[in-house]
């Protein structure tokens, strides 16, 4: 039985009631006492839904209860929502009268009686509704308005803790408790040249096998990146193998592990495999292979034996007849952690550093918990997670005690996980339910997630100085920090992770009723959903039906699975009046129904990579709720849509048009514009001149090869933290003011007026940068990773790079004329992670040990150095 949020969604009306602009209008249409009725009586039983959710499981009644409340809100949800629309229309309208002529009242071009008329009788509709529910309450003896119990109380208070933590708080060290005989084993095995008597010159298969959570990935990932097996390999490889052990998508992501460059693998180009592998000793992972076909493999094995003497391929799976199968020696078998490393293992998680010897009480009922966790990392990290820095013993015997933990779940492990889950705050789960819309393996960016999860409006409202974007990232740390999400990675201002599939698991099972994903695997649409994902092309049109009218999303999460049934499109668009989402993206639609105006509570549209699209009409510049629109990758799209002004509500902007100016004063008036991505237009040969975009945090401007210029006045961006430039052939960005027509992004270091807060920078295939511009010194105190790739005539790092105080992340890749590092690196005590690599030279001055800048880099946490091929030479010599 899924287990919607309806806390969440009760306070989200009860805020939106009691915003000053609601009331206001509310007023003006006669309509104020009919709102105000009915916010109070959703207060009246908030407290109630609190603690129903909390009790659901143990009630199939309460849950039946919960299961008719939930469509009242929802509606109430839309009709607050369109309440909205009319408010945001009118401001529209309001702003393009002169302002002589100009009534200052709310709905001057509408009629307000009417819109009072219905506003009133949806309202008391839903009023007598919400009664009935709550009449309801008393026989499940739930509180209503009065205080309740502090683990409902808390709910409230929850998140206002959580903003106050730094992210360095909720961060768990990467450590592997527990497996250290088990990576041994492991390494011996893989540096043995013929770990089994077998035929030296044959490739060994060495499978990790165990149950899910177990942590053979994480025991996997700790061999990968041991020095000894950088040592003893030349070339190792990564690969998250999908479910139907799809060969063509396991040889791309080798050759791009080999290569660095992601390619579309045609039958034709399987043979390139043949020949980059046998050039090279390598160690290829094959992480969470399922699929237990023997043919899939053999013809896998016949493609990739022949190879040089010594490669060996680790393979983890769950699967013993898989293992059995693909090894040429005997598995190595993952067992559950003993009593002592699971309680070391709890207390990493559990406590900060130390605290753990100042409550003995909580250790010992700690252990009781762990019994109930059966040696199962994952479990361990959940439970230790969820009762971080709770030090009130009274709690962690309630945890204990639950009667939760002998409910009948089929997989023991998804019960301590669930019982996680169930701890989670009101908006957090349903942040999460959302990842069930994913398929596993799915490496997913921050800004993408925060764009869905704020079009849904699941977030908590942002602090002052605050974004939506900056509140969906401290969620993303705390489901990190409740070991929910994996694979996390830093980039400054953004994240790439993953969700591990045991998670996965639980997120389809419990949103199973709202949110679908539909596959060859997964076709029957439950009669309520309210979100859907596609990742297969073949299920759309006529084999595609949903009775469902509250769908509120449509999403296609897969790059190149896109849309192209026409009868699909307009049945989105016809039928689900209430979408909020609707990704387009790799969609082959010639063009869009006008129709899609309609769609009010629409908050993102993507129509990322339609190649085909030559116009967008301009009634989606009626959209006013709209926070994203993506036309990235909409090579023939001739000209943008008239009215993008009008987007009041417009928090992320991506375009790609033919067109050689841009609509710059349209783009001006995007007083919400927090993300701009500009890319692909060619004909484009200047930006921004004179222009003010006081709320843009990101800017990403890629392949726009005739770009000159790109005059970002930093006064006209204060608030700018990420910079990303691409592809760009003639854009030189050291460019001085006296050598360039326009304003350059060249604002001088010692200038007073500066606003400058850059937190990252990538700068990507740029031929006329040669060393980094010096409006990066501005950025002393809050730079935090900077990353230069593919900029073959980059000959030079300024001293005054080693200011940068707080860079974490530094990188430079394929910069063959760069030999040096500023003297003073080593004053980069913030430096995490540095990758140097393509830069022959400067890699032979960094080599571990005996290159000459190793002494001023070698206490960096972690270091990635090429080898020039010289010495890899020497090294394959050494090993024959």
């Amino acid at each position: 039985m899924a287990e919607p949020s309806l806390s969440r969604i009760a306070n989200s009306l009860i805020t939106k009631i009691a915003s000053s602009a609601i009331q206001a209008a509310s007023v003006e249409i006669g309509v104020y006492d009919e709102l105000q009725a009915f916010k109070a009586s959703l207060l009246s039983i908030k407290f109630g839904i609190l603690e129903a959710e909390l009790k659901q499981g143990q009630n199939p009644e309460l849950q039946d209860w919960m299961m008719k409340l939930k469509p009242v809100l929802y509606e109430a949800e839309n009709v607050v929502d369109e309440f909205e629309c009319e408010i945001l229309q009118n401001k529209v309208v309001n702003a393009h009268v002169n302002s002589i002529t100009k009534v200052g009242r709310f709905f001057s071009t509408f009629n307000p009686f009417v819109l009072g008329l219905r506003m009133a009788k949806q309202t008391k509709e839903l009023k007598e509704r919400l009664y009935h529910c709550k009449i309801q309450i008393y026989s499940f003896d739930l509180q209503i308005n009065t205080v309740v119990d502090r683990s409902v109380v808390d709910e409230y208070c929850y998140y206002e803790m959580m903003r106050s933590l730094k992210s360095s708080d909720c961060t768990i060290p990467d450590v592997i408790i527990g497996r250290e005989e088990d990576k041994e084993t492991v390494i011996r095995l893989l540096m043995h040249q013929n770990p089994c008597g077998d035929d030296p010159q044959s490739l060994t298969v060495i499978p990790i096998v165990g149950m899910e959570g177990l942590g053979k990935t994480a025991l996997a990932h700790s061999v990968f990146n041991d020095q000894r097996i950088d040592q003893s390999f030349s070339c190792k490889i990564w690969v998250s193998v999908t479910d139907g052990f799809n060969i063509k998508q396991v040889i791309a992501q080798i050759i791009q592990c080999i290569t660095g460059t992601l390619v579309e693998v045609e039958e034709q180009q399987i043979n390139q495999l043949r020949d980059i592998l046998p050039k090279q000793k390598f160690l290829l992972v094959l992480d969470d292979v399922r699929n237990d076909d023997p043919l899939k493999w053999n013809e896998f094995w016949n493609l990739i034996s022949t190879c040089i003497q010594g490669s060996k391929i680790l393979v983890t799976t769950r699967n013993h007849f898989i293992a059995s199968m693909m090894g040429t020696i005997h598995s190595h078998t993952l067992k559950g952690l003993c009593v002592e490393d699971s309680l070391s293992l709890f207390e990493k998680y559990a406590f900060k550093e130390g605290e753990e010897k100042k409550f003995p009480d909580l250790i010992k009922v700690g252990r009781e918990i762990l019994n109930k966790c059966e040696g199962v990392p994952l479990s361990i990290r959940s439970m230790g997670s969820m009762l971080f820095s709770k030090y009130e013993i009274k709690h962690w015997e309630l945890i204990r005690d639950m009667e939760f933990w002998d409910l009948p779940i089929a997989n023991p492990i998804l019960r301590a996980l669930r019982l996680s889950y169930l701890q989670m705050p009101s908006h957090l789960k349903q942040c999460f339910e959302l990842f069930s819309l994913y398929p596993d393996d799915f490496v997913f960016h921050s800004s993408e997630v925060a764009s869905l999860w704020a079009a849904l409006g699941l977030l908590p409202s942002p602090n002052k100085d605050e974004t939506l974007i900056d509140v969906a990232n401290q969620c993303l740390l705390e489901l990190m920090s409740r070991s929910f999400l994996h694979e996390f990675v830093n980039f400054g201002t953004s994240y790439y992770f993953q969700v591990h599939d045991l998670m996965n698991d639980l997120a389809r099972s419990i949103a199973k009723d709202e949110c679908h994903m539909v596959s060859s695997n997964i076709q029957n649409v439950p009669e309520n959903v309210q979100h859907l994902s596609f990742v297969e092309d073949e299920f759309l049109g006529k084999s595609f039906t949903s009775k469902s009218l509250m769908v509120r999303t449509i999403l296609f999460p897969i790059e190149g699975v896109g849309a192209s049934n026409k009868a699909f499109l307009n049945m989105c668009v016809s039928r689900y009046r209430y979408l909020r989402i609707l990704d387009l993206s790799d969609s082959t639609y010639e063009t869009l129904p006008l129709s899609i105006g309609k769609l009010r509570h629409l908050r993102f549209l993507s129509l990322e990579r339609n190649e085909k699209i030559k116009r967008v009409p301009n009634s989606i510049c009626n959209l006013y709720n709209l926070q994203v629109l993506n036309l990235v990758g909409c090579t023939n799209l001739e000209k943008l849509p008239k009215g993008l002004g009008n987007l009041i509500s417009l928090r992320q902007l991506g375009i790609t048009t033919k067109e050689s100016t841009l609509p710059e004063n349209d783009i001006a008036n995007l007083n919400s514009l927090e993300i701009l991505n500009i890319e692909s237009c060619e004909n484009l040969k200047s930006l921004f001149v004179g222009i003010k975009l006081p709320t843009l945090r990101t800017l990403i401007v890629t392949k726009c090869r005739s770009l000159k210029s790109l005059p970002l006045d930093i006064n006209h961006f204060p608030q700018l933290e990420t910079l990303l430039v691409d592809n760009c052939e003639y854009l030189d960005l050291t460019m001085g003011y006296d050598d360039c027509e326009y304003l350059d992004l060249t604002m001088g270091y010692d200038d007073q007026n500066s606003n400058l807060r850059l937190k990252a920078i990538c700068l990507h295939s740029l031929p006329q940068l040669w060393t980094l511009p010096t409006w990066l010194q501005e950025s002393t105190i809050t730079l935090q990773s900077l990353i230069i790739v593919d900029c073959k005539n980059f000959l030079v790092l300024p001293e005054w790079l080693s200011t940068l105080s707080f860079l974490g992340s530094f990188g430079m890749i394929n910069c063959p004329k760069l030999m040096f590092l500023p003297n003073d690196i080593h004053y980069l005590t913030a430096l995490r992670y540095l990758r140097i690599e393509g830069c022959p030279e400067l890699c032979r001055k960094c080599q571990p040990k005996f290159g000459e800048y190793w002494s001023k880099i070698s206490h960096i946490y972690q270091i990635f150095i090429d080898e020039p091929e010289d010495i890899k030479e020497d090294h394959l010599e050494e090993e024959e």
